[in-house]
């Protein structure tokens, strides 16, 4: 969601922190805001929409000869949630003395009631925001010291924070500190680089620290001093991180959505790469941290994830029961705490993230700790905060995936996923053998991904002329039903179609209603157990004048047949399948919207990474 930078070093500050925010702009977010610290006095630039309009701003307003100057501030790109995307709902907001400025990502979920206490100091407030009412506190608290301040004040705090703080008072630090919102902290030679995450850091230095919460750090130049909220100190690791600023680059491409759907096929054997034991017939994923024993006696599975990830758990809990034999079942992660599930030490529960710090998915990691879970995760970011709590899991080897609408992420995510439930398979139902030919059919996706690639010219032509619809579905049986969902949601998010993706036998309890003369229905038709179910279902959509656009195997005519316009994948088991299939429709929803014009790295009100509940 919002994005953090803040510097300290030598470089020309507004520089350094507006680039920043340019690369954190895949977040998602409404207004961005700059903070510098100029000749002992806090000067601000703040503007609704693009980190562009803000530069704009910044320039206009700030002397020529005085911009470059500055060596350290503090920025924002901001998610509304309190107030909508104004000027002055934008941050850094100001104490009541105007001396101190704060950015925040995260709620402040009793800011109300430190909004009236603060009124009746004879506080004044200019926005809508939960923030304005953190710096004035924060403000309030400041009695000569600006770290004593800010613990005193995040002591009164309850929600979720990431902030960076700046005070005209004391201008050789900068405050930042952490809880459910991430901080990562680069240090560089001369200069220290503050942000929500990496992506802002990664051209300046590789060399980070990651904040744990309720960690708070005094950060200078040539220092970083964390401490916990109490005062005292703690030790926190530098890490290197595995990737450079050209990752984060369009490379030609015309998106980052297209950039990383043709990265899969690399994506997809870095994922694998290594993992797959044929002499076993089994994978090697050392990360789970469990041994065949423990392995073997778990009673159950159980995944957790949001959006995207669920989509792959969704996969997931096809292949566990399907290999391994072993319930499974997949629960979306903003219930998971809510509804008290029923946990035990026998279930292992997955928490499915791209960025590691999803505060629902993060949510439900803590509470199945708590009731004593095998707990792992499978992440792309290796120093994410659910990566560190969970202390076990997978990592994704995805890359970087700067566009808002996950791509490579998922395909990784459903790939580790069918090597875990062969890991387990191997424990249970599967023989060698059994698993020697599937370990080989999970080696062979790369090729199938980059065979559906090829296609994409033609998957142009044909979205071409669907992008004038405003209304689709999706279906799909067994594991297609996951893909079919994943479908709908990519068309959904980017090219702001209403799509819905169902079970293909739900259609006429209820969906089959809608369908009109041209209604788009996107078919999985592969070559699957339950295909000819599917078919049946297409022709009774092809009754009511629906328009078919089918997911079909290659040679597949009798499938092809049954549709208006088709894309192939080719053949391989079925759960394999959903990678390429899914694939191809990354590729439709791309050029939908492409076709209709949108905005599609950054579609409207979504973040990349969701850190509020």
């Amino acid at each position: 969601m919002c994005g953090i930078v803040g510097y300290i070093g030598k470089a020309d500050a507004p520089s350094v922190l507006i680039n920043g925010l340019r690369r954190l702009e895949y977040r998602g977010y409404d207004s961005a805001g700059v903070a510098v610290l100029d000749e002992g006095r806090l000067v601000i630039a703040k503007a609704p929409g693009k980190v562009a309009a803000l530069n704009e701003r910044a320039r206009a307003d700030w002397p020529a000869e005085r911009f470059s100057k500055s060596t350290m501030g503090i920025a924002h790109t901001r998610w509304a949630t309190h107030g909508p995307p104004t000027e002055v709902n934008a941050h850094p907001h100001l104490d009541q003395s105007g001396d101190v400025a704060l950015v925040h990502n995260g709620i402040i979920e009793n800011y109300r009631s430190l909004r009236a206490r603060m009124e009746s100091k004879g506080h004044h407030f200019y926005s809508e925001t939960d923030t304005e009412v953190l710096a004035h506190l924060i403000g309030d608290c400041d009695k000569g010291d600006l770290f004593q301040a800010v613990c005193d004040a995040l002591h009164q705090v309850e929600g979720t924070f990431g902030i960076a703080v700046l005070s005209a008072r004391e201008p050789e630090k900068i405050i930042t500190a952490r809880r459910g919102s991430p901080i990562v902290i680069g240090v560089g030679d001369g200069e220290t680089i503050i942000a929500s995450d990496a992506a802002a850091i990664l051209a300046h230095t590789q060399r980070v620290i990651y904040l744990d919460d309720n960690d708070i750090a005094i950060v200078t130049a040539e220092s970083i001093d964390i401490r916990d909220l109490n005062n005292i100190p703690v030790t926190r690791e530098i890490a290197e991180l595995a990737y450079d600023a050209a990752a984060a680059e369009k490379g030609g491409f015309e998106h980052f959505m297209l950039k990383e759907i043709h990265e899969q096929p690399d994506a997809l054997s870095n994922a694998i790469r290594g993992r797959l034991d044929f002499n076993l017939g089994s994978s090697v994923l050392a990360g789970m941290g469990t041994s065949p024993r423990e392995l073997a006696e778990l009673g159950r599975v159980v995944l957790v994830g949001c959006g995207t990830s669920l989509h792959a758990g969704l996969v997931g809990e096809y292949a566990f029961e399907d290999l391994a034999d072993i319930e499974a079942e997949v629960q979306q992660a903003a219930e998971f705490r809510y509804r008290n599930p029923i946990i035990g030490s026998r279930d292992l529960v997955v928490a499915i993230t791209q960025s590691g710090e999803t505060a629902d998915t993060l949510a439900a990691v803590r509470e199945a700790n708590q009731k004593g879970a095998f707990v792992m995760s499978l992440c792309n970011v290796v120093g994410s905060t659910i990566a560190r709590e969970t202390g076990r899991g997978v990592y994704l080897h995805a890359g970087p995936e700067i566009s808002v609408a996950s791509t490579k992420a998922f395909t990784c995510q459903v790939a580790v996923l069918l090597m875990m439930a062969l890991k387990l398979g191997r424990g249970r139902r599967f023989s060698r053998e059994d698993g020697r030919n599937f370990a080989r059919e999970i080696e062979s996706i790369p090729a199938l991904v980059a065979k559906v690639l090829l296609q994409n010219e033609r998957i142009s032509e044909i979205a071409a002329s669907y992008a004038h619809n405003e209304h689709a579905f999706f279906i799909g049986r067994g594991p297609m039903y996951p893909v079919a969902l994943e479908g709908a949601l990519k068309l959904k998010e980017i090219s702001y179609i209403h799509a819905e993706g169902y079970h293909a036998a739900e259609l006429k309890h209820g969906p089959i209603a809608l369908l009109v003369e041209g209604t788009p229905i996107i078919a999985l038709a592969c070559d699957i157990p339950g295909k000819d179910k599917t078919l049946g279902n297409i022709e009774e959509c092809r009754a009511r004048g629906a328009r078919i656009l089918g997911i079909v195997t290659e040679g597949d005519l009798e499938a092809a047949e049954c549709m208006d316009d088709y894309i192939t994948i080719p053949r391989c088991h079925p759960l394999v399948a959903t990678v390429p299939a899914v694939v191809a429709l990354q590729l439709f929803s791309y050029h939908v919207a492409r076709h209709r014009g949108c905005e599609i790295d950054q579609p409207r009100n979504l973040a990349k990474s969701v850190t509020v509940e």
